[in-house]
């Protein structure tokens, strides 16, 4: 693939040189030449020669992320959980021994 992108960018810039140095061409006309016939073409050639690749490194992304969510998910005790309480009493209760509220005087 990259023979190819290296064949093209120097057909284009024989195609700009010869422009560059036309009799009615100019520098400008060059480089218009370059950026429209050469880099811009295989700019978009490039991106989407490398979908498949980007898609299979995403994939190997997030294949890491759950086996890494799975292993801390076994790693954690039953007693502290990341699953929320399926249970139907409150969260917290009041412990023995603790301050009690001061009340105001009538």
């Amino acid at each position: 693939m990259y023979l190819v992108v290296i064949a093209w960018l120097y057909v284009a810039l024989m195609m700009s040189a010869a422009e560059a140095t036309a009799p009615n061409g100019s520098i400008l006309g060059a480089i218009v030449t370059f950026f429209l016939y050469g880099l811009l073409p295989i700019a978009l050639v490039v991106y989407l020669m490398a979908t498949p690749h980007r898609k299979r490194a995403i994939r190997a992304r997030e294949a890491a992320e759950r086996a890494a969510e799975q292993a801390s998910a076994n790693a954690v005790p039953d007693a502290v959980s990341a699953e929320p309480d399926a249970g139907g009493h409150a969260a917290g209760a009041a412990e023995p021994g603790g301050v009690a509220a001061m009340r105001k005087e009538p």
